[in-house]
């Protein structure tokens, strides 16, 4: 079982694009691993793009509130785990 760390939690979903808008609580980078877990969410995927203010980023810092694409649907206040590698 790979190492998992809370970076964030959603805050919005935009199901017609299927976009989350994270909180994050620490850095997050494209290529990461990343697990979402609520309460009818549990999956695992590679954060392939980040954005804020729709300008694409590599890398997000504590306290930013990303876009992100997400493989599945999320739901607010499911919470985003770093997945370790």
């Amino acid at each position: 079982m790979a190492e998992e760390k809370e970076i964030g939690k959603i805050t919005h979903y935009y199901d017609k694009i299927s976009v989350a808008v994270v909180e994050l609580k620490a850095a997050l980078k494209t290529g990461d691993s990343i697990h979402i877990k609520g309460h009818a969410t549990d999956f695992t995927q590679d954060v392939e793009s980040i954005q804020i203010e729709h300008e694409e980023i590599k890398e997000a810092k504590k306290g930013d509130h990303i876009g992100m694409k997400v493989s599945e649907e999320v739901k607010e206040h499911d919470i985003v785990y770093k997945v370790a590698s």
